[in-house]
C-alpha cells in the first residue's frame, strides 16, 4: 500500500468523504514541498478554479487529524511508512481492544479522546489538556 493510499484509508476511517478535489490536494501536499495552505490553494487552483480556499484549509487539518502531516514540518508527510505500527515509535497511541479491533491513535486523536473522557467524567472544565505523561 502506497503512502497515499494509506492516508485515503486513514481519511476514510476518520469519516472523511474523498472527493475528486480533495484527492488533488493530497497528490499536491505529497508531490511538492509547499511552505503554507496558500501555497497549497495557488497549485490547487491552477488546475480546478472550482477549488476554495476552506477546502485547503479542512484537507490540511484532517491531514494533521490523523498524523499524515505536520505544521512543524512545512507540511510534508510525516508517516510514510509501510504500517502505520512503524509509527508507534514517533508518537501514535496503539489502542487494543478485547475484540483484538486496532486503533492508532496519532498525538492529536489522543488529545482528543483523553479531552473528552476527561470533559465527561467532570475533571475538564475550561482548561486543555497540554501534555500527557504515562509513567511505568
Amino acid at each position: 500500500m502506497d503512502t497515499k493510499e494509506m492516508i485515503v484509508e486513514r481519511l476514510k476511517e476518520n469519516g472523511c468523504r474523498i472527493t475528486k478535489q480533495r484527492l488533488m490536494l493530497i497528490d499536491i501536499i505529497l508531490e511538492n514541498e509547499c511552505q503554507s495552505c496558500k501555497e497549497i490553494y495557488y497549485q490547487a487552483a491552477q488546475a480546478d478554479k472550482r477549488i476554495g480556499v476552506a477546502t485547503v484549509y479542512r484537507i490540511v487539518n484532517a491531514l494533521e487529524e490523523i498524523g499524515a502531516i505536520s505544521r512543524k514540518n512545512m507540511y510534508k508527510v510525516e508517516c510514510a511508512k509501510d504500517s502505520y505500527e512503524e509509527c508507534a515509535e514517533e508518537g501514535t497511541c496503539i489502542v487494543v481492544l478485547d475484540d483484538e479491533t486496532t486503533y492508532h491513535l496519532t498525538p492529536g486523536i489522543w488529545n482528543k479522546v483523553v479531552s473528552e473522557g476527561l470533559k465527561r467524567c467532570g475533571y475538564l472544565k475550561n482548561q486543555r489538556v497540554a501534555s500527557i505523561k504515562i509513567e511505568k
